[in-house]
């Protein structure tokens, strides 16, 4: 009886101190921190990183996200080209990049490791997959000796876990087939995470039950691997600490996590609505794209218009087609294809409609590096038509910020009948943060400049006559009296009819650009987004590298460096003040992710010798590239 008492309150002074180990545990807080996954394309890393991200903006985090794929549909498994990654970082703060340098790492595989490695923090913590450094899986990643074996690791914590042998024993008794269980394994890390940084499983759970509420079985497998990874952080004694990220105070608003191609989606939505248009999107799936047209596909309850055409031009012209007839026209795809739109894109031009054209930016030329960012089609969105043929250019500066630039895009459209470019990129397009999304009673109406057929009643309707802005107006076909004519060649001022004479053609063409110049008047001045209006170093901006501007800034600041930061959403026409701006700094510097496509426009426009900082890696800026470049020219 005395060893039966003895073995019982052996076992409560256990369970006792592991108690009291977990409540120590969670007093380990950070105010920010960064993951990356990595492992072979079928491992469903994004899968993860997204549930991750999405639980700790529902949570109350501010977040950035960089999803990573493979350039090929199907990349070798088990080779560091085929690695695909999702880093993230996340925090109390205000977080404006996915981290230079990660915190986590979870290698599936000695490639995932291999390819990540180098951006891991001294000290920081590797999450290993066994099973994924076997002999077959060293050799295809073309490493000589296992990491977990060999000292190469020891500046790091490593957490080694046979994360594929646990998730079969968890299935065991499942009816599913071998390949269907290893592909559940990624729900056992995620269930780990949870327990590691404290968030409760619930979300995912309710994903995976709409995920999967067709197939009852891989249901309640996902959903048995995942309570698995949590149970195993809480039960195994190796490790021992967990993290607790605080929500951010961020401004008050109704969040939700939003992907860039969602953003501008929804932007698109809001603009037809707003201003009492049809919705039209034509377009051909193209990485990094597709997802604006999937995202478009599921919202017909709002009178959505989505046409998956046989080829980009047959979307673009499709499109015109539909502007003509009085919807709010849009398509979108990537580099390659807007070559492909060219000359439809000049018909649009010079047809004086309202067309959205999305170009989700991609690494090229040609075929390139189709999931990998950039931003090279910089002068293509201005110049890449035959002949004098400008359009209106717009530029987004973070994934959330996609909703307004789209939204704008719109209304730049309808109200000075013309084609816009949105310039986005696979940076913005793919990746995620937390979005306070507007009530419709705050988003500015803007009404299309239809005519009515009664003021025509007596005279013949001109359709190139011009309003003080030089904006033609929209008559579609039904309005009585307002027929008139249209084509590719060029069209008579005032009547449209079409026009062989010289001095026509020159008028016509000073006459479109002169349009778009007088749109400057209808934007925002250009503001500083950080530091002063003069100074020593302004750091000029446009698209995805907005992040890395902006936190770079802010550290520079606080260093006590003469630094500020203006970022560009109007890149054609330019804002009105931008050039009295820029003579306010000795120095200019612009960070692209391109040869200094920007650089140029600025130097020929404004006469100023701008200082380029050019990327061309497939892959965003980290915030230390823009301090080291700050710092050698101040």
């Amino acid at each position: 009886m005395y060893l039966i008492s003895q073995t019982k309150y052996a076992y409560f002074g256990y369970f006792c101190t592991r108690f009291l180990a977990s409540m120590e545990a969670k007093k380990n807080e950070l105010k920010e921190i960064t993951i990356l996954f990595a492992g072979d394309s079928g491992d469903g890393m994004q899968l993860t990183g997204n549930q991750f991200a999405d639980t700790n903006a529902n949570f109350g985090n501010d977040l950035a996200t960089f999803p990573n794929y493979p350039a090929e549909i199907r990349a070798p498994i088990g080779t560091v080209a085929g690695v695909s990654g999702f880093q993230m970082k996340f925090g109390s703060t205000e977080i404006y990049t996915p981290g230079d340098e990660c915190d986590v790492l979870v290698a599936m595989n000695a490639a995932g490791l291999k390819s990540s490695l180098h951006k891991v923090k001294k000290n920081g913590i590797i999450v290993a997959n066994i099973s994924g450094f076997d002999r077959k899986n060293l050799k295809l990643a073309q490493v000589e000796t296992n990491p977990l074996e060999d000292e190469s690791l020891a500046n790091y914590t490593v957490q080694q876990i046979d994360i594929s042998k646990l998730t079969q024993e968890t299935l065991k008794d499942s009816a599913l087939g071998r390949k269907d269980i290893e592909r559940s394994k990624n729900m056992f890390v995620l269930g780990y995470l949870y327990w590691m940084f404290n968030r409760e499983m619930k979300e995912s759970i309710t994903f995976l039950n709409q995920k999967f509420s067709k197939k009852p079985e891989i249901l309640e497998a996902n959903i048995k691997v995942l309570k698995a990874g949590y149970h195993y952080g809480d039960t195994t004694e190796t490790f021992t600490t967990r993290y607790d990220v605080k929500k951010a105070e961020l401004p008050t608003g109704t969040y939700r996590s939003i992907m860039g191609n969602q953003a501008t989606a929804m932007g698109l939505i809001a603009a037809a609505k707003k201003s009492g248009l049809q919705l039209f999107y034509g377009s051909y799936p193209i990485t990094p794209a597709s997802d604006i047209l999937h995202e478009l596909a599921k919202h017909k309850n709002f009178g959505v218009k989505t046409f998956q055409a046989e080829d980009e031009i047959a979307a673009v012209t499709a499109c015109i087609g539909a502007a003509f007839g009085g919807a709010m026209a849009t398509t979108g795809s990537s580099g390659p294809g807007i070559a492909i739109k060219g000359e439809a894109l000049g018909l649009a031009v010079m047809l004086e409609i309202p067309l959205v054209v999305v170009n989700v930016q991609r690494g090229g030329p040609s075929t390139g590096l189709p999931t990998k960012t950039e931003q090279s089609d910089l002068m293509q969105a201005l110049f890449g038509r035959n002949g004098e043929a400008q359009t209106v250019v717009v530029a987004p500066r973070s994934p959330k910020d996609a909703f307004e630039a789209a939204y704008e895009a719109c209304r730049l459209a309808v109200c000075h009948m013309i084609p816009v470019m949105l310039l986005s990129d696979g940076y913005i397009a793919n990746g995620a943060e937390p979005w306070a999304f507007p009530k419709s009673s705050e988003l500015k109406p803007f009404k299309p400049k239809f005519p009515n057929p009664k003021d025509y009643e007596e005279e013949p309707y001109m359709p190139y006559k011009r309003d003080e802005n030089l904006v033609r107006e929209w008559a579609v076909p039904g309005m009585p009296g307002l027929e008139h004519r249209v084509g590719g060649i060029e069209k008579e001022d005032l009547t449209g009819n079409i026009s062989y004479d010289p001095d026509n053609h020159q008028h016509m063409v000073k006459t479109r650009a002169a349009k778009i110049d007088r749109i400057a008047n209808d934007i925002p001045l250009q503001e500083i987004d950080q530091g002063q209006s003069t100074g020593k170093v302004l750091v000029l901006g446009w698209g995805s590298p907005y992040g890395a501007i902006k936190s770079a800034t802010k550290i520079l600041l606080e260093e006590g460096y003469e630094v500020s930061h203006a970022q560009l959403r109007y890149l054609n026409p330019f804002p009105k003040n931008l050039g009295e701006i820029l003579n306010n700094y000795d120095k200019v510097l612009i960070p692209e992710i391109n040869d200094g496509q920007l650089d140029i426009l600025i130097r020929n426009k404004y006469l100023i010798p701008s200082i380029r900082l050019c990327k061309i890696k497939g892959l965003p800026f980290t915030t230390n590239e823009i301090i080291e470049k700050v710092k050698e020219i101040y």
